[in-house]
């Protein structure tokens, strides 16, 4: 089941579900009152169906096997949302070494290209350890809370900060929580996924570059509006293998990067068993996998510009696509 939110024309907020290849979109709580059925609570949203558990999921079901016909919307017709449009809770981890490691390179290289002398330098930069992975990640997950209140869906634009120069996207899927818990165990910790989505963790290079040198990590290099983009969909847990998915970027059409999530060190299983050791994890919450290896235009050294287009692709999932926006 693909699950959406969308405006409908009173431009109200509505919870759908995919149909016909994704060209389809069923209003379930237009379908369920049109079939004469009473308001069902879940129907309100796609974080009340999660919440709703197993019952709201089979409600769903129920509503797709028999639609009502004036409730099916043509996804031209409709304007997407991100699957949660304030989600109770945003994790980013570090879940893939290949893109820290390749970060780290360029990284080396740049410093080095300040010096007089750049290759010695380079070399100096690598016998003495500088921007290697620290031994923590190895150790532990890795992750920051992001600003849930900044999140878009496909289609929308993402307006450039002001004080940024850099900018850069970044290739993630990741899952929203969907059975609460604490202290969860590791081996029972897939059932506490709902399901799946894809990320774009737009970021602002040169402001990141700065902040993170005081050790706390990114604050304005990642906090501002429409910086965080979730969609265009939340594919249920039952239906996706999330360990073996190709992935895609794509600027202005032109293929930059592709990559698997079957390189991932960190599984999602270890970040839920994780994060959730005294503290309780909720329906809704989102995590990020972090950037899979060469999914960033740091890695490419390769940077966007306004105007361009920025396409990420998760096979199974589908395509999160938006323009980037400088406003004067």
């Amino acid at each position: 089941m693909k699950l959406v939110t969308f405006l409908n024309q009173d431009n109200q907020e509505r919870a759908g579900v995919l149909l016909e290849a994704d060209q389809k979109i069923i209003d379930l709580r237009a379908s369920n009152e049109m079939n004469g059925g009473e308001l069902n609570p879940a129907f309100l949203s796609v974080l009340a169906l999660i919440e709703g558990g197993e019952t709201a999921l089979d409600a769903a079901k129920l509503e797709i096997d028999a639609p009502h016909a004036d409730a099916i919307i043509d996804v031209g017709a409709i304007t997407l949302c991100s699957p949660i449009p304030r989600p109770p809770q945003i994790r980013d981890c570090l879940c893939f070494e290949d893109h820290l490691t390749q970060a780290y390179e360029v990284l080396r290289k740049v410093k080095a290209a300040g010096e007089p002398d750049p290759e010695a330098a380079l070399k100096q930069y690598e016998e003495q350890g500088l921007y290697r992975i620290p031994e923590v990640w190895y150790q532990q997950p890795i992750y920051y809370k992001g600003n849930r209140y900044s999140v878009i869906g496909t289609g929308q634009d993402v307006i450039w900060p002001a004080y940024a120069n850099i900018m850069d996207f970044e290739l993630e899927f990741g899952f929203y929580i969907g059975k609460g818990g604490r202290d969860i165990a590791r081996e029972n910790a897939l059932d506490h996924i709902f399901g799946y989505t894809i990320f774009n963790d737009i970021s602002a290079r040169d402001t990141q570059a700065v902040e993170m040198q005081g050790g706390l990590g990114p604050a304005k290099g990642k906090d501002f509006d429409t910086g965080n983009i979730i969609g265009p969909c939340i594919v249920t847990a039952d239906e996706i293998d999330p360990y073996d998915l190709t992935m895609i970027a794509r600027v202005n059409g032109e293929e930059w990067s592709r990559g698997s999530s079957s390189t991932m060190h960190w599984k999602f299983e270890d970040l839920i068993s994780y994060v959730s050791q005294s503290e309780t994890l909720h329906p809704g919450e989102f995590f990020g996998s972090g950037t899979v290896g060469g999914g960033s235009g740091l890695e490419l050294e390769r940077y966007l510009e306004p105007g361009d287009v920025v396409e990420l692709e998760v096979e199974g999932i589908g395509t999160l696509r938006n323009r980037i926006v400088k406003q004067n």
